[in-house]
């Protein structure tokens, strides 16, 4: 059975490092389109798991007695599928964009990523540490996470951190997701590899898979929203 999100308030997080005014601009225009109501909080970096946890819960006592929607990008897809394993009443849907890695962090590369930024930020500093982000990403990127590193710092090495040891849902866990799943991989992301939107798609029993490249995203951030809600419906959602 189709979802239907109109007046549905729709949560979704940022990825590490990323901050709410790039997924409000990932996920608003479509989901505006089909009439949800979206919330993008801003990341705590001090407590950034827990202060996801508490969005999440906060939206959903407001949104009672109607159920939410929960998702975000990378480790905010994460939290937000852990999230609606443990409110499966509470959820309507799951839009999870470029999720990282399924269970422990292990050797995944975003968590490698997050830990080496986390360790250049504290040797180096915010100036020089974005100088060396800002020659080793695109441009798109670099400008995105200049900005959002700024408005996190001091506490964005301790965010990094904390999001490289998050353990996500395993394969098992997300057999029992009751909601519908759209799930967007990029093709060309080494950092959010496209064999775990696979994974995850595998798994869960009513999710759907959408690819887009690194350089679509970089010329319309909505194309993140567009896709999954596509995954959505592809999926029964």
């Amino acid at each position: 059975m189709t979802v239907n999100l109109r007046g549905v308030t729709t949560v979704l997080l940022p990825g590490t490092g990323s901050d709410d005014d790039f997924v409000y601009r990932a996920f608003s225009a479509a989901l505006h389109a089909v009439g949800a109501v979206v919330v993008t909080p801003a990341p705590q970096p001090h407590r950034l798991v827990d202060g996801y946890r508490e969005d999440l819960d906060n939206a959903a006592r407001a949104a009672r007695p109607l159920p939410i929607a929960v998702g975000g990008v990378s480790i905010g897809a994460a939290v937000a599928a852990a999230w609606a394993l443990s409110h499966p009443d509470r959820v309507a849907a799951v839009l999870a964009a470029l999720p990282a890695w399924t269970g422990a962090p292990d050797a995944a590369p975003a968590a490698s990523a997050a830990r080496h930024a986390a360790e250049m930020l504290r040797r180096d500093g915010l100036v020089s540490a974005t100088g060396q982000m800002q020659a080793s990403s695109p441009r798109w990127l670099a400008d995105e996470l200049t900005r959002s590193w700024v408005g996190q710092w001091p506490s964005l090495p301790d965010a990094m951190d904390e999001a490289a040891g998050y353990v996500a849902p395993t394969s098992v866990d997300l057999e029992s997701l009751t909601a519908p799943m759209g799930v967007v991989s990029a093709t060309d992301d080494p950092v959010h590899p496209l064999e775990v939107g696979l994974e995850w798609v595998s798994a869960a029993p009513r999710a759907s898979l959408r690819t887009v490249t690194l350089d679509e995203i970089g010329a319309d951030p909505g194309v993140l929203g567009a896709q999954c809600l596509a995954a959505l419906r592809d999926a029964g959602g």
